[in-house]
C-alpha cells in the first residue's frame, strides 16, 4: 500500500517478469541484441539514481523481486507475464520454473501467468491443457512478434490462434495478455500491429484483450478499436516511466486512453525488471496533466486509484481490503464524451 496526503493506494502491478539473459543463457547474438534493447529502455528513460548496472539487468532473480516490490515499491500483488523467446535463449527468457515456485511460495502477493504460442498446432493445445492445470492460470501473455523456425510473427486473427482462444474459454483462462507496443531488437516493429486484437476481441467477447503498452507507438489504431470492444484494457508498461523523460507525451497517453477507453480499463505496470515500481507509483500519484493541455481533464485521486490497482484487481478477483476500495459505481462510459449543452449539440 502507498500513502501520499492521507489518501491510501491499493498497488497492483499488472506486469512483472523474472529473467534470465546472462552470456550462458544467451543461444546466439539476438541474446544479447534483446537484453541490450532492453537495457537501453530502461537507462533512457529512468532516474539516474534508478539506472541498475548492466551485469544485475542480466538476471534479477527471485529474492530481489520480492524486496524491489513489496519490500520497497509499495507493490500489495503483482501478475508475472512472461516471454519465452526460445529462438534466442537456451533456457528461455523468461524464468518459468522460478516465477511458478516464488508464486506457490506467496499467493497472496503473486499471480502466474503463462504463455502459448499457436504456430506450435494440435501439441501446443496439450500443452496449454497441462500448462492451466500446472499453474492454475487465469492469464497467458502473448508476443505475436516471437519468432519460430523460419516464421517471424503471427497474428491473433489467425485460424491456429482462435483454436487457441476456443480453448482458453473452455479452460477458463479469460485474461489474454498481448505486447503491443515498441518493437525490441531483432523482433520486427511490423509483428506488433494492434490491428489483430479488433477481430480477436469482436470473436471472443467473453475474453479480456489487455493490450499491454496500449499499442504504442500506435497508440491513435489502438484508441479507435479499444473505445468500441469493451474487452478491450490498456496496460502502461514502457508508458509510464515516460512521465519522467516526456511529461508532455505521457499526459497526451494518459488522457487519450481515459477519452476514449475511460477510467475502467487502464492498468498500472511496472513491467520489472524494466523498471522498479517504487518511483514510478511515487511520481504517477503526483503527476498531473498540465493545465495548458485543455484538451484533456484533470487526473482525479479516485482515477489514479483504479489505474494504480483496483482495475487490475476487479479484472482478476483479488481482494482488496475494504477501507482500499471506493464506492460501487457504474462502469464508466467510453467513447468521445457527449457535448456539455444542448448548443453544442446542435453545432
Amino acid at each position: 500500500m502507498y500513502t501520499k496526503d492521507g489518501e491510501n493506494y491499493f498497488i497492483l502491478d499488472a506486469h512483472v517478469a523474472l529473467w534470465d539473459a546472462r552470456p550462458e543463457n544467451q543461444l546466439n547474438v539476438h541474446g544479447k541484441q534483446f537484453i541490450d534493447c532492453f537495457y537501453d529502455y530502461h537507462r533512457n528513460l529512468s532516474p539516474e539514481s534508478e539506472v541498475w548496472p548492466y551485469e544485475d539487468y542480466l538476471y534479477q532473480g527471485g529474492d530481489r523481486l520480492m524486496k524491489d516490490l513489496f519490500e520497497d515499491g509499495y507493490v500489495d500483488h503483482a501478475i508475472f507475464q512472461p516471454a519465452y523467446l526460445g529462438e534466442f535463449y537456451k533456457n528461455g527468457f523468461g524464468q518459468t520454473d522460478e516465477a511458478s515456485a516464488l508464486t506457490k511460495a506467496h499467493p497472496d502477493k503473486l499471480t502466474y501467468n503463462h504463455s502459448f504460442d499457436p504456430r506450435n498446432g494440435e501439441a501446443g493445445l496439450d500443452q496449454l491443457r497441462a500448462d492451466a492445470e500446472r499453474f492454475d492460470l487465469q492469464g497467458v501473455k502473448l508476443y505475436t512478434a516471437e519468432w519460430h523456425g523460419d516464421s517471424r510473427g503471427y497474428k491473433l486473427s489467425d485460424a491456429w490462434a482462435y483454436r487457441y482462444f476456443e480453448l482458453c474459454q473452455e479452460l477458463g483462462i479469460k485474461n489474454i495478455h498481448v505486447h503491443k507496443g515498441p518493437t525490441i531488437r531483432p523482433l520486427d516493429r511490423d509483428a506488433f500491429d494492434v490491428s489483430d486484437v479488433d477481430h480477436a476481441a469482436t470473436d471472443f467477447t467473453d475474453l479480456n484483450f489487455v493490450v499491454e503498452h496500449c499499442g504504442l507507438p500506435r497508440l491513435e489504431d489502438f484508441c479507435w478499436i479499444a473505445t468500441q470492444e469493451p474487452n478491450v484494457y490498456a496496460g502502461l508498461a514502457v508508458a509510464i516511466p515516460f512521465m519522467h523523460t516526456r511529461p508532455r507525451y505521457f499526459a497526451q497517453i494518459i488522457g487519450e486512453l481515459i477519452y476514449w477507453l475511460g477510467e475502467d480499463r487502464i492498468f498500472y505496470s511496472s513491467d520489472y525488471a524494466l523498471w522498479t515500481p517504487k518511483w514510478l507509483v511515487e511520481m504517477f500519484v503526483d503527476f498531473q496533466i498540465p493545465a495548458d493541455m485543455t484538451e484533456y481533464g484533470q487526473l482525479t485521486v479516485d482515477q489514479k486509484k483504479k489505474i494504480l490497482g483496483l482495475n487490475a484487481a476487479k479484472l482478476y478477483d483479488i481482494p482488496v481490503p475494504a477501507e482500499l476500495q471506493l464506492p460501487d459505481a457504474d462502469e464508466t462510459k467510453t467513447g468521445p464524451r457527449e457535448p456539455e449543452s444542448a448548443d453544442l449539440a446542435s453545432v
